[in-house]
């Protein structure tokens, strides 16, 4: 067995809702090593590259982020810090070992005003801190010039973490009505949804002979959109997830528009990314974004 195939996956952020997801996805490809936050801390930028090396991996997988949207525009360096700068190094640090990087990003590089599903070559305009500081970190991989995939996706939820979904169900047992957000439009991303794509696309990867994978990494290099099928609003999904998840009671959906619920951060109206360019480079079909739902919410 080669040395490079005894090497394992490396995952951070595993306690998080891609991260938990993806360690359960890539069982059966390799070894997969995913430290705590107290053993590889993104934003220790000193220690970051020591760990890197003395796991030693085959692939860095990096779902890590930080996601606190609102927070972020009183967070500023705190948000860079994750979100760009730390892929920036693990990306020289993949480069230095000659190995892959997948790394994810977000819909909220786009400022929303196209009227149809973005494209990966669309032009970039963050509205918020947040989304500036995941553009930060697609071009900071980008420029390392090393083997990487980029995954754009949008509103994840999962069973873990700070979610759409959760706080849905949380309030749907406080309130009788809930006032919603219609003007905004999507597709809702289940964890496990992105989980899966990753693991299909490493899973072509090691399919081939050792002696071919950094040709195949090399070809395809780039950003990718990686989301649920279709479209909702904010409202249209907290109905879906009440029409799934609640039987009984359920609370009153009331469709708003973002002028009636402010922000500290800016949100696009336009979310929708188009999967186009995914499909055709590794044949991936993501589900119908309630297909997603109703499994999620069944406990799959």
């Amino acid at each position: 067995m080669s040395e490079l195939r005894e090497r394992p996956i490396l995952v951070t952020g595993a306690s998080g809702q891609v991260g938990f997801e993806l360690v359960r996805c890539l069982q059966g490809l390799g070894r997969v090593v995913a430290p705590d936050h107290n053993t590889l801390d993104l934003a220790d930028e000193s220690r970051l590259a020591v760990v890197v090396r003395e796991i030693k991996p085959s692939l860095i997988i990096n779902p890590a982020a930080y996601t606190a949207v609102d927070q972020a525009e009183t967070e500023r360096d705190a948000a860079m810090c994750i979100n760009a700068v730390a892929p920036g190094l693990l990306a020289s640090e993949a480069q230095r070992l000659g190995i892959p990087l997948i790394h994810y990003s977000t819909d909220y590089v786009f400022d929303g005003a196209k009227p149809a599903p973005y494209q990966e070559d669309d032009r970039v305009g963050p509205l918020n801190v947040y989304g500036e500081s995941k553009l930060a970190g697609e071009r900071a991989v980008e420029d390392c010039g090393g083997l990487h995939l980029v995954l754009r996706t949008s509103w994840v939820y999962g069973v873990r973490g700070r979610n759409f979904v959760r706080t849905m169900l949380r309030l749907a047992q406080e309130r009788e009505e809930l006032r919603i957000v219609a003007d905004q439009i999507g597709a809702p991303t289940w964890s496990r949804t992105i989980a899966e794509a990753t693991a299909q696309i490493v899973a072509q990867s090691m399919a081939l002979p050792e002696d071919a994978r950094a040709d195949w990494w090399a070809r395809r290099s780039g950003i990718y959109h990686l989301t649920a099928d279709g479209q909702t609003s904010w409202a249209g999904f907290a109905k879906a997830i009440f029409d799934v998840a609640l039987r009984d009671k359920r609370p009153k959906v009331v469709p708003i528009t973002s002028a009636e619920y402010p922000t500290p951060a800016r949100r696009p109206a336009n979310s929708r990314l188009s999967n186009a360019k995914l499909t055709a480079t590794f044949g991936i079909r993501p589900p119908q974004w309630r297909d997603a739902l109703a499994l999620c919410l069944a406990g799959a």
